[in-house]
C-alpha cells in the first residue's frame, strides 16, 4: 500500500463530520498561504496578470480530470450561466487581488468575511428567497463589524479600504449562481468550467499590462494555481460531508492563518480593531449558515412528510 493510499485510509476511517471539518481548515490555509503568495507576486505583477496566470495553472491542475472523464463528461445545459458566473467571477477576482496587494492581509480578508452577508441580501432581494427577522438581525450586526474595522469618521475611507467589500459583493453573487447550479451540475465540474472560462477571460485584459515574470515569480504563480484549486475542491467536500451550520465556522480559520502569515512574512500585525470586526462579521455569517442549514432541514422533513401523506392518500394506507 502506498503512503497515499494509507493516508486515504486513515481519512476514511475518522467519522464524517470530523472529515467535514478537517476538510473545511484545510481549505482555510489553502487559501490564507495563497492569499499570502498571491501578495508576494503582486510585487512585480499587475492584478490583472495575477488573475490570468492563476486561472491558467489552475486549469493545467484539472486537465486530468478531464482527460479521465472525457469531454462527454463537460455536458451542460446551463451553458450561459456558468459563462455569466465566471464573467462576474473575474470581476471579483481582479477586486480581491487587488485588496490583497494593497491592504494588510488581515484586514483584507477580515472585510471580505462579508460575502455570506452579501448572499442573504441577493437571496432575498434576487432570489425571492424568505429571509426572517433573526438572518436579518445577523446580517446587521455583520454590517457593524465592518463599521468597526474601518471606523469611519475615525480613519479615512477610501476606495482601496473598501475593495475587500466591493469584491465580497461579486464574490456573493457567485455564491448565489452556485446555489442554482448546484441543482444539476457536479461540483468538479463547475470548478472546471469557472476555471476554462476564467482562462480566455481573463488573458485579454492581461496582455495590456503583460510583463514576463522571473522564474520565482512563475514559480509562486504556479503554487497559487493549485491552491485555488485545491481549496475549493476541499470546500465542495467538506460541504459534501457535514452539515453547512457544522463546518462554516472552521473556515474563518482563514483570519488567523493569514494572520500569521501577514505578521512572518511581510511584518503586518492586526490591530484589535480589525480583529473585534472580524469577530463580529464571522459570528454574525456562522449564524446565517447555521440558520440556513436548520430552515433547509425543516423544509427537506415538509417535502417528505408531504410526498408520504400522498403516498398513502394514492394507496388507501
Amino acid at each position: 500500500m502506498s503512503l497515499a493510499q494509507a493516508l486515504t485510509s486513515r481519512f476514511a476511517a475518522i467519522p464524517t463530520p470530523v472529515q467535514g471539518a478537517l476538510l473545511m481548515l484545510g481549505a482555510a490555509f489553502a487559501l490564507a498561504l495563497m492569499n499570502g503568495l498571491i501578495r508576494e507576486a503582486s510585487a512585480t505583477l499587475h492584478p490583472l496578470q495575477i488573475a490570468f496566470l492563476r486561472n491558467f495553472f489552475a486549469l493545467l491542475v484539472l486537465l486530468p480530470w478531464l482527460m479521465r472523464i472525457g469531454f462527454g463528461g463537460l455536458r451542460t445545459n446551463r451553458l450561459g450561466l456558468h459563462v455569466t458566473r465566471a464573467l462576474v467571477g473575474f470581476v471579483a477576482m481582479v477586486l480581491w487581488f487587488s485588496s490583497v496587494a494593497l491592504l494588510p492581509l488581515a484586514e483584507a480578508v477580515s472585510l471580505n468575511f462579508t460575502v455570506p452577508l452579501f448572499a442573504t441580501l441577493g437571496a432575498a432581494l434576487i432570489l425571492g428567497e424568505v429571509v426572517r427577522a433573526r438572518r436579518w438581525t445577523a446580517t446587521i450586526v455583520g454590517f457593524l463589524g465592518v463599521l468597526v474595522i474601518v471606523r469611519p469618521g475615525m480613519e479615512e475611507v477610501t476606495l482601496v479600504t473598501m475593495l475587500p467589500v466591493l469584491a465580497a459583493v461579486f464574490m456573493a453573487i457567485t455564491v448565489l449562481m452556485v446555489k442554482a447550479l448546484s441543482d444539476s451540475e457536479d461540483p468538479t465540474l463547475m470548478v472546471f468550467y469557472m476555471n476554462l472560462l476564467l482562462t480566455p477571460i481573463s488573458l485579454v485584459p492581461a496582455l495590456f499590462v503583460w510583463q514576463w515574470p522571473d522564474l520565482m515569480t512563475l514559480g509562486i504563480m504556479m503554487v497559487i494555481g493549485v491552491l485555488a484549486v485545491v481549496a475549493h475542491l476541499m470546500m465542495y467536500q467538506s460541504f459534501a460531508r457535514a452539515d453547512a451550520s457544522a463546518v462554516v465556522p472552521f473556515q474563518y480559520a482563514q483570519l488567523p492563518f493569514v494572520a500569521l502569515i501577514g505578521y512572518f512574512a511581510f511584518a503586518e500585525l492586526p490591530d484589535l480593531w480589525t480583529l473585534a470586526g472580524a469577530v463580529i462579521i464571522a459570528a454574525s455569517a456562522t449564524y446565517i449558515a447555521r440558520r440556513e442549514a436548520q430552515i433547509a432541514k425543516r423544509d427537506r422533513a415538509a417535502t417528505h412528510a408531504a410526498a408520504e401523506r400522498t403516498f398513502r392518500n394514492r394507496n388507501g394506507l
